[in-house]
């Protein structure tokens, strides 16, 4: 899983480069935060999630956040996810399988942690994608793994429009909207 994390967010930074000389502090799609504030917010997200797995805390974060400089360049804040995105690669990469970090919505294995980041990464290139006016998709190949490993009772379909529909972004036909979400990111017991 941990692959997928880089792969990510080279999709984040291709999808985005075109627009980095644009002002990102327009709202990022119909979130609350401006689109500088959602890339630093995924930056934030991959450091935390690699902290997690590095240090294995049993009941909470880590007092620990990744920030951007407010005067950094939109293209410097994607180097920063970037390098925060190898982080929770490397964290992953080297965590033993049987290494467990707290998270809100269940303690995690590494690649739970992986799989987190990726959805952090996807849904919020596709918030500041629709926020800058760009047209861009999470990629099916990306999505279906981290839909199989946190949101095993999503409904069937495309696995990019059921990821973005399962975060509350776009509905399928057939399914309200959610209003709320979250994800199982416990460790599943083999049958």
């Amino acid at each position: 899983m941990s692959h997928l994390v880089e792969l990510a967010v080279d999709e984040m930074r291709t999808a985005l480069a075109p627009a980095t000389d644009r002002d990102w502090d327009v709202p990022a799609g119909r979130l609350e935060w401006s689109c500088r504030e959602t890339v630093a917010h995924v930056a934030d997200d991959l450091f935390s999630y690699a902290s997690q797995v590095i240090a294995e805390p049993a009941d909470s974060y880590l007092p620990i956040e990744a920030v951007i400089d407010p005067h950094a360049t939109n293209a410097d804040s994607l180097l920063a996810v970037a390098m925060c995105g190898r982080l929770l690669r490397i964290a992953v990469d080297s965590a033993p399988p049987d290494a467990r970090g707290w998270h809100p919505h269940g303690t995690s294995d590494p690649d739970g942690f992986a799989a987190m980041g990726v959805v952090e990464v996807l849904v919020h290139t596709h918030d500041v994608t629709t926020g800058l006016g760009l047209e861009w998709w999470p990629p099916s190949a990306l999505s279906a793994p981290v839909l199989r490993r946190l949101f095993p009772l999503a409904p069937s379909g495309d696995a990019a429009t059921v990821l973005l529909h399962v975060t509350g972004r776009r509905a399928l036909v057939g399914h309200e909207l959610p209003t709320s979400w979250s994800w199982d990111s416990s460790v599943r017991v083999a049958d």
